[in-house]
């Protein structure tokens, strides 16, 4: 057991990729036989939605303390999250629609809960209309939408919640407490279940190579590069355009100074265990003072990560090619808001974009087998996102700071040199 968990997680779900892969290839459509125990994994992690959803958005909406003392650095650090959110979103959603990563790929021999699939038939038959949308985002019962799992009205319910307790000042401190360990506790219950991933691996993708074959290998190969695509154009146009046109800073310079948070960052999978590292490239690199760097990158590691509102959008349409799903304008619209929301509620740590497909596929009628597909890869492109993430983290307090002249421009510039 010691020996189990002295190998890192990352190289146990790898292992069990290959080796669910190779277990599919020999046993053929007979792999379908163990599939329940990845239909367990997906119960585990569609448990997890509603409370860590709930918790994350309450605390980290609370977290940013009294708004009308932030002034400059928290409305340009919350504008720039937004901001850079719903394009990563839409770059995702570009790349899906134009490279089709899902399409000519059969699943009809895959056996599906039909329910995701009638629900987007009955969204087509009725039409969505704006008013329509913007009425389902009303939590009428805020009990009723966590039963229903309703994902859309329950994250405007956290966040009015966040809100209020911002409002009610000291007399809400209690309550804030209360979330922040809420919070806490669910990213260790998400730790625990994260522990089961290298089995829901194994059987999952020893069912999709048992019954797919050699196409799903393909089209999954498929998406791994278009996710590492959409990380790179995020990193390399979207922050480097921050640093270079909104910050006025060298962009060669800010990269090399966040090397080690890079480093870390791809390592471990996680944007909470690389905040230490990240703050120290912020404050001792890149020259940003200590208030806007501990504000900016904490608050970011929390609500700022557009790495995986770029998959969100992106495996959302894989699976609607998959499956055959037919998405509307509007349903592009709804990912986009779901997507960015989605990211905010995610957790900083090793196989959160999973859970929050959850939160975006039952909303647009994609199937939850979806995640059953792209479980097995989700370790290799999660590495990524989550760097694309910190790399934002920094990317925004380097803007920030430098427009409320909070940074030492020649320390940043220096820094190469020491």
């Amino acid at each position: 057991m010691k020996a189990w968990f002295a190998i890192p997680l990352w190289q146990r779900v790898i292992g069990a990729l290959i080796l669910g892969i190779l277990t599919g290839w020999f046993w053929g459509p007979g792999a379908e036989s163990i599939k329940i125990i990845g239909d367990i994994f997906i119960a585990f992690i569609k448990m997890l939605v509603v409370p860590l959803i709930f918790f994350s958005l309450v605390a980290g909406v609370a977290s940013i303390g009294d708004l009308r003392k932030l002034g400059s650095v928290g409305w340009r650090a919350l504008l720039l999250f937004v901001v850079s959110g719903q394009i990563a979103v839409w770059l995702g959603l570009g790349l899906g629609t134009f490279m089709q990563p899902g399409a000519g790929l059969d699943a009809s021999s895959m056996s599906l809960d039909t329910a995701a699939l009638e629900r987007a038939q009955t969204r087509a038959d009725q039409g969505v209309t704006f008013q329509n949308m913007i009425l389902e985002m009303v939590p009428s019962s805020p009990v009723q939408v966590m039963a229903d799992v309703n994902v859309l009205p329950l994250i405007i319910f956290s966040l009015l919640l966040g809100i209020g307790i911002l409002m009610a000042k000291e007399e809400g401190e209690p309550v804030l407490k209360i979330f922040e360990s809420g919070s806490v506790v669910m990213q260790k219950v998400t730790m625990i279940v994260m522990e089961l991933t290298p089995f829901g691996v194994f059987a999952l993708m020893a069912w999709v190579a048992g019954t797919l074959g050699l196409d799903a290998l393909a089209a999954l190969g498929k998406l791994v590069v278009l996710n590492y695509v959409g990380c790179l154009l995020i990193i390399g146009l979207i922050y480097a355009g921050m640093i270079k046109f909104i910050a006025r800073l060298p962009v060669i310079d800010f990269f090399r100074g966040i090397t080690d948070a890079i480093a870390v960052s791809y390592s471990t999978a996680s944007s909470n265990a690389t905040l230490p590292v990240t703050l120290r490239c912020a404050e001792r690199n890149l020259g940003i003072s200590n208030s806007v760097a501990s504000f900016v990158i904490s608050l970011g590691a929390t609500i700022n990560m557009n790495g995986t509102a770029m998959y969100l959008g992106l495996a959302t349409l894989f699976g609607a090619q998959v499956f055959g799903v037919d998405l509307t304008w509007g349903d592009y619209f709804l990912i986009s808001i779901l997507g960015t929301l989605g990211a905010i509620g995610a957790a900083g740590i090793p196989g959160a974009g999973l859970i929050m497909m959850v939160l975006v596929f039952g909303q647009v009628g994609v199937p939850l087998e979806t995640i059953a597909l792209v479980a097995g890869i989700d370790r290799i492109m999660d590495m990524m996102r989550t760097t694309t993430n910190v790399s934002g983290d920094a990317a925004v307090a380097t803007t920030v700071a430098s427009l409320t002249n909070e940074i030492d421009r020649a320390e940043m510039i220096s820094a190469d040199d020491v």
